[in-house]
């Protein structure tokens, strides 16, 4: 496989959200086709605000049935409490073996805040703040087990070395957490921290604690724009901003048969839409608007979400994606097993084993 010089390799990502289906066999067949394709990861969308099932527990009926795809459910960090979130991210990851991704979502409705009753809606930008602190505490339980804090001692019944446990005191705006986890340090270290920062409140979120940055992006200029700041402020917070990897999101409605993209879908970017930028085309097109804009510095990769879940998937892994791999832009075989592996990023190193503190 071949890529631009000074360029990561290419990523590809795609949706296999279906609001009104429930049966799990569904969502297996669809991450399955994408696991043929090799794409790096699937996401399931999750929210409070309509009826749908369970991203999480959905992708962990996944997980056993896959193999090397990354899966990505959404978690709002809105009205939940942090340490469940990290425990069940967590588990995911050591259900997967090293798969998973948590796209890091809030709920900013009234509707949504009468479901729990704790508290009013606040605004995005608190929302994403604390969005912020929940990230920061899960990566903070996740290293609270060193990674061989599991002794396993039969003959003198010990489960866990209790000196490679670290306590994590941790007080954000709006909770508070004391460690340790109580699930093992995950195969990843940390799984995968998504994160869409195509509105301004999110950035700063994204900036400081995204492994993947999405973005909704009509253009060329639009989605560059993004990730350039997106990239800076990585580095004001001492991030090294090749760290992240800017993926411009895109519905895709292939059709039935191979033609044209329609006046404003083709070469001169997506149209918008209610659901968001829109391509409908062919999958020739669809693989040319993709090159021009990862050969053009624009992004690192696509996150695809089919307008019709099976039919353009289908296209898109047999059509855009194999032609893709005809030009040496994608990959053709996982060189990895981890999530981290396809997107190339390392394993982070525990804090506390360094520093033998807390915090």
């Amino acid at each position: 496989m071949t890529s631009s010089p000074g360029r990561g390799p290419l990523h590809l990502a795609a949706a296999v959200d279906q609001p009104t289906v429930y049966d799990a066999g569904s969502y297996v067949g669809l991450a399955r086709l994408a696991e043929r394709g090799g794409l790096d990861f699937v996401t399931l969308d999750d929210t409070l605000a309509r009826p749908g099932p369970d991203a999480l527990a959905v992708l962990s009926a996944v997980a056993p049935a896959t193999s090397r795809i990354g899966l990505v459910p959404t978690v709002t960090t809105t009205h939940t409490e942090p340490f469940h979130v990290q425990a069940a991210v967590a588990t995911l990851d050591w259900a997967s073996r090293g798969r998973a991704g948590w796209r890091i979502e809030v709920s900013t409705t009234e509707g949504e805040a009468r479901l729990f009753g704790r508290r009013s809606a606040a605004p995005a930008d608190e929302l994403w703040r604390e969005a912020g602190e929940v990230a920061d505490v899960a990566a903070r339980l996740w290293d609270s087990w060193e990674d061989d804090a599991e002794i396993r001692d039969v003959s003198t019944g010990r489960f866990v070395d209790r000196d490679k446990l670290h306590h994590v005191d941790f007080t954000g705006s709006g909770f508070s957490v004391k460690g340790p986890s109580i699930v093992p340090r995950p195969p990843q270290g940390h799984p995968v921290r998504v994160v869409d920062a195509t509105e301004g409140p999110a950035r700063r979120t994204a900036a400081r604690y995204a492994d993947v940055v999405l973005v909704r992006a009509v253009s060329a200029a639009h989605a560059a724009a993004v990730r350039d700041q997106v990239r800076e402020s990585a580095e004001q917070f001492g991030r090294n901003p090749d760290d992240l990897c800017v993926l411009a999101c895109l519905v895709v409605d292939l059709g039935d048969g191979e033609h044209a993209a329609e006046p404003g879908h083709g070469g001169g970017g997506p149209r918008q839409t209610a659901r968001g930028p829109l391509y409908r085309g062919g999958p020739v097109d669809l693989a040319d608007l993709i090159t021009a804009w990862y050969t053009d510095r624009t992004v690192d990769g696509f996150h695809l979400t089919p307008a019709e879940p099976r039919r353009d998937l289908e296209r898109l892994v047999n059509g855009t994606v194999a032609l893709l791999q005809h030009r040496g832009l994608f990959r053709t075989f996982y060189p990895g097993s981890t999530l981290r592996e396809h997107l190339g990023l390392a394993r982070p190193v525990n804090r506390y084993a360094v520093t033998g503190g807390a915090s």
